[in-house]
């Protein structure tokens, strides 16, 4: 498995935890997880998150598709969770795709 995320990768697992405070939030109960992704060029990616595990954890994960990581550059992402009580988005996160020879 590489340890970095390079141009072109298929099956990268990108996992995203919902906290709040601090605190892992119980996502158990979610209708709706969604995992927006920005591209170096400014194209946001919506698509659809998976729970890790039962989302007592507070963890969702997406698994990245061809066409998904097309460019070299720092990334963004961020996690949307729709509960009963409330619809909330969690920070935003950068990571790296390095461009390969």
């Amino acid at each position: 498995m590489a340890s970095q995320i390079h141009e072109s990768d298929i099956g990268t697992k990108l996992v995203i935890t919902v906290k709040d405070n601090g605190s892992v939030v119980d996502i158990s109960s979610a209708s709706s997880l969604t995992i927006f992704i920005k591209k170096p060029n400014g194209t946001i990616l919506t698509r659809t998150g998976t729970l890790e595990t039962d989302g007592t954890d507070g963890k969702m994960y997406y698994i990245v598709v061809a066409g998904d990581l097309d460019a070299a550059g720092v990334y963004k992402i961020q996690g949307r969770v729709v509960l009963t009580s409330g619809t909330f988005s969690t920070s935003t996160a950068n990571f790296k795709v390095h461009c390969n020879l």
